[in-house]
């Protein structure tokens, strides 16, 4: 009887532990390597290996506490590093790729506070093969990434709508005076059985010192469908957030992809494009899937800064977590535009100057994706 006794009481209190135990933390990451030759029409070549082809190699911890009454507490630290040589993906900084700690509700849904990254970041799946990395016409363009002290709200799916804002204020740089600058963030995503339709988009005004006093703004409006073997997808982007310089159209931004601090002394901020892309993926099997994409990038300024190009990828599944990938892709610039490939992460080599302006960039490459 005390044998029965003390085993029941050992149960009870049990119990009780893992009814208050509803916190978790989870260690996460991504292992993604790549061998990458490329070739300019200017006849130089590279031939490298790389990070970051689909998903830039990276380690992080993320955890969820149940407060209780459908309330919990959640957190999210994320750092960059480049598998292959073991560096931090951002020297200045350790999570580099998302540092937050926010509120959420089953009912009200989300409140987040802390370096995040943005909607339009987030909405890569939806709006290529790609997921938005290397062989995409608008990520060769670029895509504001994340940003330092963000306050943002994610809503819960309503009749297959949700939406999401966000707030930042970005350090400015010394020739602005060390004023900051605000960034608001509104998107919204509609899901409806297979088609899926929305938008993703920023502004950003100009510190109230700087030299140039246009907004940076960048629109994002996507629509795919699922036809049960794969998607079609379709994609406009309207921004003039892209900077110049001698190695080509696309080596800098004003108001910066990846937060921290901003200049907005690039009269490129006066530069308006257009980028228009479609695209289509299908599963052969159940493990290897195929994808094509077309898109342009059309300078409205005037100048003939635009450029065109594509991709054909593989993605061959090992495991849920192993993936072999193959990709061909081209990207042609116009007499007067400068465009170069980009991937997850930032091709590093890459081409630049006359490697870059006007010329043609094709490229092939083979890779591995490890999640963990």
């Amino acid at each position: 009887m005390k044998i029965k006794n003390l085993s029941l009481a050992l149960m009870a209190v049990g119990l009780a532990g893992a009814a208050q135990a509803q916190s978790s933390v989870t260690l996460y990451g991504s292992f993604d390597q790549y061998f990458n030759h490329m070739s300019s029409s200017s006849g130089t070549k590279l031939n490298t290996l790389q990070d970051g082809k689909d998903l830039r190699s990276r380690i992080g911890f993320r955890g969820v506490e149940d407060l209780g009454g459908g309330l919990s507490a959640k957190f999210q630290m994320e750092m960059g590093i480049n598998g292959a040589s073991g560096a931090t993906a951002d020297s200045t900084r350790a999570f580099d790729r998302q540092t937050w700690v926010g509120l959420a509700s089953k009912d009200w849904g989300e409140v987040r506070l802390g370096r995040q990254n943005t909607a339009i970041f987030y909405r890569g799946d939806y709006i290529d093969y790609s997921s938005r990395t290397l062989g995409s016409m608008v990520n060769n363009f670029g895509v504001p990434s994340r940003f330092d002290n963000d306050l943002a709200y994610i809503s819960p799916r309503f009749s297959g709508l949700q939406l999401e804002a966000h707030f930042a204020q970005q350090q400015a740089s010394a020739s602005t005076a060390q004023v900051s600058t605000p960034i608001t963030q509104l998107a919204a995503d509609y899901l409806n059985g297979p088609f899926r339709v929305g938008y993703a988009g920023l502004q950003a005004k100009a510190p109230q010192n700087a030299a140039l006093k246009a907004n940076v703004f960048y629109h994002n409006l996507y629509a795919n469908y699922d036809y049960g073997k794969g998607k079609v997808y379709a994609v406009y982007v309207r921004s003039n957030n892209i900077a110049s310089n001698a190695n080509g159209n696309n080596a800098g931004t004003v108001l910066g992809n990846v937060g921290g601090a901003v200049s907005w002394t690039s009269t490129s901020v006066n530069r308006t494009f257009d980028i228009l892309q479609v695209s289509a993926d299908y599963n052969v099997t159940p493990v290897l899937r195929v994808g094509a994409l077309w898109g342009r990038i059309n300078d409205k300024s005037g100048a003939g800064q635009n450029a065109s190009g594509g991709s054909i990828g593989a993605y061959y599944a090992l495991s849920k977590r192993t993936t072999l990938s193959a990709m061909w892709e081209t990207l042609r610039n116009d007499q007067n535009a400068g465009f170069r490939p980009s991937g997850s992460a930032g091709l590093s080599p890459n081409f630049a100057g006359t490697d870059v302006n006007g010329r043609t960039i094709n490229g092939y490459q083979v890779g591995i994706v490890h999640k963990f």
